[in-house]
């Protein structure tokens, strides 16, 4: 590490900068070794910034909203984090015609989305209801569920590049698969999203929210620490279904546990490492690619330095 990096990373990125930080602070699994930094711009020119300085300086950098989708190895994270909580704005605006646009920082929690929406009268955000996680994590999931994705109702990002440079893009323009979008920024960093949503009946709209959250409620283990479904589901086959089926449910690999109730999600019973959750994730995929001749694909994302 060059000389003096930490104290010019601290002048940039301001106050809001912890170094050696452990990343189980920062996971829903509760799990990870410590980052180089973690920072808390709050403001994008602070971002934009200290985006700058850690690509001159040739640092990595990712950014997190609630790490609800992330596994850091109990090595840690050779680079710096952005934790985007203080970039949480939302702002409903005019839209054209009978639309209305709400308009999210990407640091925004998804679930304070969903209830503006519904305070106002708006529908077509209701399938993220229970979904866990910030705006920006959900865009770049191109987060789902119950036949809709959060593409299908965005309008435009504000995507920031590396050096700190903000540009609007249609979305239109930009490519969306199941999980995941391409950034057409090198180096894009998701500052905010404009949704179009359009008038509903405020009854119907809050009993779809409810019948939601309580479907998630009877499905997932919410009374474990998760990182949601660990895998995606591949076509026409649910990840938990397959799982199920290979008599995988309930089996444990120290601290961690292929939930006994919904088989995508591995959960933390107490005193988990990411070690161990890694090798549930490797004994599935071993046993569904041969007792399926399924390759399971993760939905989390995986980062950092073993073992």
């Amino acid at each position: 590490m060059k000389e003096g990096f930490r104290e010019e990373l601290k002048r940039i990125a301001g106050d809001g900068v912890r170094f050696d930080e452990p990343m189980a602070n920062h996971t829903s699994l509760g799990v990870g070794g410590p980052a180089l930094a973690v920072v808390y711009p709050d403001s994008p020119e602070r971002l934009g910034a200290t985006l700058a300085f850690l690509k001159r300086a040739g640092i990595p950098c990712l950014p997190v909203g609630n790490g609800t989708n992330l596994i850091v190895r109990d090595g840690g994270y050779r680079g710096v984090i952005f934790c985007l909580k203080r970039l949480a704005d939302i702002r409903i605006v005019s839209g054209p015609g009978n639309v209305t646009l709400i308009q999210a920082e990407s640091g925004a929690s998804l679930a304070e989305l969903v209830n503006r929406s519904a305070a106002a009268g708006l529908t077509g955000l209701e399938f993220c209801a229970g979904i866990p996680g910030t705006v920006g994590g959900a865009v770049t999931m191109n987060a789902g569920a119950y036949g809709h994705e959060i593409k299908d109702v965005l309008s435009e990002l504000t995507i920031m590049d590396g050096m700190g440079k903000t540009s609007d893009w249609r979305c239109d323009r930009i490519q969306f698969f199941y999980r995941r979008f391409v950034t057409p920024v090198e180096d894009g960093l998701i500052m905010a999203a404009t949704f179009l949503l359009a008038p509903g009946d405020p009854e119907e709209i809050s009993n779809k929210i409810m019948e939601i959250k309580d479907l998630r409620r009877r499905k997932h283990p919410l009374e474990y620490r998760s990182a949601g479904s660990v895998f995606k589901n591949p076509p026409g086959q649910p990840a938990g279904r397959l799982i199920e089926e290979s008599g995988l449910k309930g089996m444990r690999c120290g601290g961690a546990q292929i939930s006994e109730k919904h088989g995508n999600f591995i959960v933390n019973r107490g005193g988990a490492t990411a070690k161990d959750i890694l090798a549930l994730i490797e004994i599935i995929q071993e046993r569904v690619g041969r007792e399926k001749n399924i390759r399971l694909e993760t939905e989390v994302v995986v980062v950092g330095e073993g073992p």
